[in-house]
């Protein structure tokens, strides 16, 4: 036999691994472990939630964002529109609507007049609903947007598009991005707090205050607004303090052995977890204990202590930010009406507006308004054309009011105007993308910076637009 044959037969597929098996296994094992001990050195792996510094000086420090979630009418609260008052019952011009797509109506629907008075406000004299009466008072510390836009018309995307800057599920929250830039400055209680006190869960689910691809300590962390804020925090019977430390201090030492092993942050993430449960069994009743504050301030919102509410949620939230907690969120899911509108803003607008102004006038009152960030809106706006007999909009993405208080805002100020029947933006138009630029800039973000790098390229909560709405700067 040809003596190349023979070598050629020899040199089978077992030879190779059982020859050069160990050299590879040796390469592989190395470039793990060396992968491994850099990430278990990181800063990330040793304390995740470690206070850090921005790209530049902050003018916020920590966010309340009080989401209006299924999309208030902003043709009845913000945004009056005589013109549409004036052709009420009447089609809206063809050109308007020229590759406009509507959720549910026909968009050849006629044009409904807002429902409510407006007046003036304020020494800035901005134009306020009369359901909100509350906001009035406080309009001079807020800047309106009445320009927003956004490119999702359903709840779901366009909920998850305004929290995570991307329409698909998994990607970082607003909140998340902001942990993860940041750090917190408390250690007794979640970075990212989220309550919900609509009549029902968001439409965008958990993907609104998901962590996506970052580390899970960065995730939104749900609370109850009455009793436990977490479920199970309590110890069960016979279990004590003593038994308890003992048993996180046994399992924390078995999750840094195995994190020094593989330098996966997930486990710093869980030793984290069961730490702050740990600390959280005394934190947190103290801070669920409405009955400390003052009846003077339990008016002011509009709260009881025990119950769960809007007022309620948004007292928590001052109480959480002064503790050191980075992001808190309220999700109020409760203002799509598709019919019913009237009463359905009527009752909305009374649980939330005294509570919300309450939140401004409480935290300039704290000295605590100039370095925390105040957020009110929806997903999108609703539609100037009628659905639902006389009595409902649609969804409409063309347009929509939000606004914003502190940490670094400009007040007293509107900023953007919708044409006369307040179906497009046409002035100083806002899209989500720039609103998301503007709010990390506050924190101290270069927002095309603040990166994650996951499957090859490096994701940003901007995706590859914004750009910073200087006006609204102070």
């Amino acid at each position: 036999m040809d003596r190349f044959e023979q070598a050629r037969k020899e040199m089978t597929r077992r030879w190779f691994f059982q020859e050069c098996g160990v050299g590879l296994g040796a390469v592989a094992l190395g470039s793990l472990m060396g992968q491994g001990a850099a990430r278990a050195a990181s800063p990330e792996s040793a304390d995740p939630l470690a206070p850090k510094v921005p790209h530049f000086p902050a003018k916020a420090k920590r966010v309340i964002y009080l989401f209006q979630a299924g999309a208030p009418s902003h043709l009845d609260l913000f945004d009056d529109k005589p013109e549409l008052r004036k052709h009420d019952g009447t089609l809206p011009p063809a050109e308007l609507l020229k590759g406009y797509r509507a959720a549910f109506i026909n968009p050849a629907s006629t044009l409904l007049a807002p429902k409510f008075k407006f007046s003036k406000h304020g020494q800035s004299g901005a134009e306020l609903s009369e359901l909100l009466p509350h906001l009035g008072e406080v309009v001079d510390d807020v800047a309106i947007v009445k320009s927003m836009v956004t490119d999702a018309f359903n709840h779901a995307p366009a909920q998850i598009f305004m929290n995570t800057g991307s329409q698909q599920f998994g990607r970082p929250s607003m909140g998340s991005w902001a942990t993860y830039g940041l750090g917190s400055e408390g250690r007794d209680l979640p970075a990212y707090v989220v309550f919900s006190t609509g009549q029902k869960g968001t439409s965008g689910g958990a993907s609104n205050y998901g962590c996506g691809f970052l580390p899970t300590v960065h995730q939104g962390v749900p609370f109850r607004g009455q009793g436990d804020p977490v479920l199970y925090l309590s110890n069960p019977a016979g279990v004590d303090n003593e038994i308890q430390r003992a048993s996180i201090d046994a399992v924390a030492a078995l999750n840094r052995e195995h994190m020094a092993a593989v330098g996966d942050p997930e486990i710093a993430t869980r030793i984290n977890n069961f730490e702050l449960a740990y600390r959280m069994q005394s934190s947190a009743p103290d801070l669920m204990d409405l009955s400390k504050e003052t009846p003077e301030t339990l008016a002011m919102y509009g709260a009881e202590p025990g119950k769960s509410s809007y007022a309620n949620a948004c007292l928590l939230s001052r109480r959480l930010i002064e503790r050191g907690v980075r992001f808190v969120q309220v999700f109020h899911e409760a203002w799509d009406h598709h019919g019913g509108l009237v009463g359905g803003l009527k009752e909305q607008c009374g649980k939330t507006d005294k509570a919300s102004a309450a939140l401004v006038k409480d935290l300039k009152r704290r000295g605590l308004l100039d370095d925390t960030l105040v957020i009110w809106g929806g997903e999108f706006g609703r539609t100037p054309m009628v659905q639902g007999g006389n009595d409902g909009r649609d969804h409409h993405p063309n347009a929509f009011t939000m606004w914003m208080a502190g940490g670094g805002i400009k007040p007293g100020i509107t900023l953007g105007k919708t044409d006369d029947l307040g179906f497009n933006a046409a002035e100083d138009k806002v899209h989500v993308h720039d609103l998301h630029a503007t709010i990390l800039h506050l924190l101290g973000f270069d927002h095309t910076r603040l990166t994650y790098k996951f499957q090859g390229r490096d994701f940003r909560l901007t995706d590859v637009s914004g750009e910073v709405v200087r006006k609204l700067l102070a």
